[in-house]
């Protein structure tokens, strides 16, 4: 009997054998699962072509950009553009639908750009809150656009204003925020406020945001996944917009022409970064802002609509509350895509570059 002890006790031994090269196996697969593909760099041998200007920022990227209206030489307005998420630099409401006649009457000169991952600016694997703030000082130095200028920044593109405002407010003459995206995680909101507000989105968007905040490292993996729904915003799924969005989507089509060209590069240094910084832990709160006009020499202007679908509009009405300096412009009825609205854009710009409206 004794030769079938060393025979169980070796069966034994197979078992944690086993288990360790199923969890070395699991952890490389991990491993593997939440590494995001290289980006292909603009103008790299695999990368896409480059067809855009591009300016060399002071690490050596390069940024992309488009101009729009008078010549910068004659401008009496000078205004950076700053896009959404999932957008470029093509993606310019405030050009495409402002009436030519202001445009001319007024000399307003628009400059948009590739923000770092998209389209054909390069990526910022470095990227903070501050450094896009940075970018655009960068890109208006580079343009000569001069000691003072304005910025508008529509939905993603609109909260980088509050790094603007934060960071370059000695550089600005004034500054917009269209339908803003809001980070639920600014120690200035109330805790059941923006629970509530976080409460509004769908299960899918908050699981998103989550992971963004506070497991980024799993923000690629999460958002590449099969097994759980991920952004519907990212599938650009239709089911979060309003009423007015739906009925002005056909305005928004143009875009068709150039959608390939804004996740070129790779959606992890665009769509996922964009994520993990727009939601992240920030060096800073809006709502501890002061006021860059303290004498009125410029103006500061938040428009929302108040059926936006993407971004509530009760923490737009506490920051309103909060910074009474802010213009707020609620929009009744309106979506998240109200700018596209028949003459919405005119009265945005015109708030903002003229003292009569």
């Amino acid at each position: 009997m004794r030769w079938r002890y060393p025979v169980i006790a070796s069966q034994k031994g197979i078992y944690p054998t086993i288990l360790f090269v199923f969890f070395v196996g699991f952890l490389a697969w991990l491993y593997q699962a939440i590494q995001p593909s290289p980006p292909k760099i603009c103008g790299t041998p695999d990368g896409p072509p480059v067809s855009a200007p591009r300016i060399m920022l002071r690490d050596g990227r390069h940024l992309a950009y488009k101009e729009h209206g008078v010549s910068r030489d004659i401008a009496k307005y000078k205004i950076v553009y700053v896009h959404g998420f999932d957008s470029c630099r093509h993606d310019v409401v405030i050009a495409s639908e402002l009436s030519p006649e202001i445009v001319q009457e007024l000399g307003i000169y628009i400059v948009s750009f590739d923000r770092p991952g998209y389209g054909e600016s390069d990526p910022d694997p470095k990227r903070t809150v501050k450094s896009i703030a940075l970018d655009i000082e960068e890109l208006a130095d580079k343009l000569e656009l001069g000691s003072k200028f304005y910025v508008v920044g529509f939905s993603m593109g609109g909260q980088v204003i509050w790094s603007c405002l934060k960071y370059i407010p000695d550089r600005l003459a004034g500054a917009t925020l269209v339908a803003p995206a809001v980070n639920y995680w600014w120690p200035g909101f109330p805790a059941n406020l923006s629970k509530e507000a976080y409460s509004q989105q769908f299960v899918q968007d908050q699981w998103t945001l989550r992971v963004a905040h506070y497991t980024p490292w799993l923000t690629y993996w999460w958002n590449t996944q099969k097994w759980f729904p991920a952004s519907s915003v990212v599938a650009h799924s239709t089911a979060i917009l309003s009423r007015q969005d739906l009925e002005l989507m056909p305005r928004h089509s143009k875009r068709k022409s150039y959608a390939a060209q804004v996740r070129q590069q790779g959606e992890f240094e665009s769509l996922h970064r964009d994520l993990m910084i727009g939601f992240g832990t920030w060096e800073f709160d809006p709502m501890d802002l002061e006021n860059p006009f303290p004498n009125n020499e410029g103006s500061v202007h938040l428009w929302h609509g108040d059926e936006d679908g993407l971004v509530p509009v009760l923490l737009q009405r506490y920051i309103a509350q909060r910074l009474p300096w802010i213009h707020y412009h609620e929009i009744a009825g309106a979506g998240h895509l109200f700018p596209y609205a028949e003459g919405m854009v005119d009265a945005i710009v015109k708030s903002l570059l003229t003292r009569d409206v």
